[in-house]
């Protein structure tokens, strides 16, 4: 997949019905929505997210609007004297990384209004200038939102721009979202299949073979930290970003640990700019929401890979009968 260029619960397929507004149904409905919205041009853009939460707001709904800073400052313009009413967040910032946007800031804000009131947000998630990296993590944040939200009165409206978005991302698009609204029109999806989608970008992460390379078991967890940390300065990272790795491997090494076997293999190594570190091992992960629920203040245990997705830049994950695999992503 090229990289976009740059822009100002289960559910099976459904068969195609007939278009409705979209400021119609799908957000006044007393059930989780998820529509995508195709837009062409800054126009077609507020066409599309200035009267979601505008009907939002008139209704005393909370509204959220996370997206990148250009089509956030287009928002706060276009939303005038209201503006201050919304929740306003950089996706570039918020969601980084995408495996973050679940618990950090869709769940964050939801779970943050009365029980009951029905909730506005709109995540913007896949832009122009995400990387093919990065992408797969978007794909399977997508799909997962509709299993994370089933039974909650919430819409989540993701705008996707048609001319600067590639055919497979616009794709994923019809397969991650019940409905698409397209030139102010809503109408079923009939490619809908989210789990599909969290299947296919289930990718393998072939070894990096010039990795540093470190296997460990309980008796050596400290030196495989020290190894990561040391490694990692080496390539430049250092202050708390040295920090957030070193807290990173901790979690992913321990977890191997205790959950993958009782050991597991720790790779270090530079890319684009990135220090990368991967922890291997043979769990079995078959809960595809792991890292994306908010931890519980009585919670004990159960946090390790949601605090990754909280400090890393990106991260991936493959798993499979034959073990898991997690790959994070650190910015020098």
């Amino acid at each position: 997949m090229s990289a976009p260029a740059e822009s100002s619960g289960s559910a099976g397929p459904h068969g195609a019905r007939e278009p409705r507004d979209c400021a119609g149904p799908s957000a006044r409905s007393g059930h989780f929505a998820h529509p995508a919205l195709f837009y062409a041009g800054r126009q077609e853009y507020l066409d599309g997210v200035l009267p979601f939460v505008r009907d939002g707001l008139a209704a005393g709904e909370p509204v959220a609007v996370a997206v990148p800073r250009g089509n956030l400052e287009l928002i706060r313009d276009g939303l005038g004297d209201i503006a201050g009413a919304v929740r306003l967040l950089d996706m570039r910032e918020a969601g980084r990384n995408p495996g973050r946007i679940i618990p950090g800031v869709l769940r964050a804000f939801a779970d943050a209004q009365p029980a009951g009131r029905r909730v506005r947000i709109v995540g913007e998630p896949v832009w122009a200038g995400r990387t093919p990296t990065e992408y797969p993590a978007c794909a399977q944040h997508e799909a997962l939102i509709n299993a994370a939200f089933t039974g909650r009165r919430l819409t989540v409206l993701c705008p996707y721009d048609v001319t600067a978005l590639d055919d497979e991302v616009l794709a994923d698009a019809r397969a991650t979202h019940p409905t698409v609204i397209t030139s102010g029109q809503e109408s079923s999806s009939p490619a809908y299949d989210w789990e599909g989608v969290v299947r296919r970008w289930n990718e393998p992460l072939p070894v990096v073979p010039d990795a540093r390379t470190f296997a460990f078991t309980a008796d050596t967890l400290p030196v495989a930290r020290h190894t990561a940390t040391g490694e990692a300065a080496r390539f430049g990272l250092a202050g708390t970003r040295l920090d957030d790795l070193a807290l990173v491997t901790a979690e992913l090494t321990t977890n191997s640990v205790v959950h993958g076997g009782g050991s597991g293999v720790l790779r270090v190594w530079a890319e684009d700019g990135h220090v990368v570190c991967e922890v291997r091992d043979e769990g079995r992960l078959t809960d595809p929401l792991a890292g994306r629920r908010p931890a519980s203040r009585d919670q004990r245990g159960g946090r390790g890979l949601l605090l990754v997705n909280m400090v890393a830049d990106l991260v991936r994950l493959h798993a499979d009968e034959a073990g898991t695999t997690i790959r994070c992503w650190f910015a020098r």
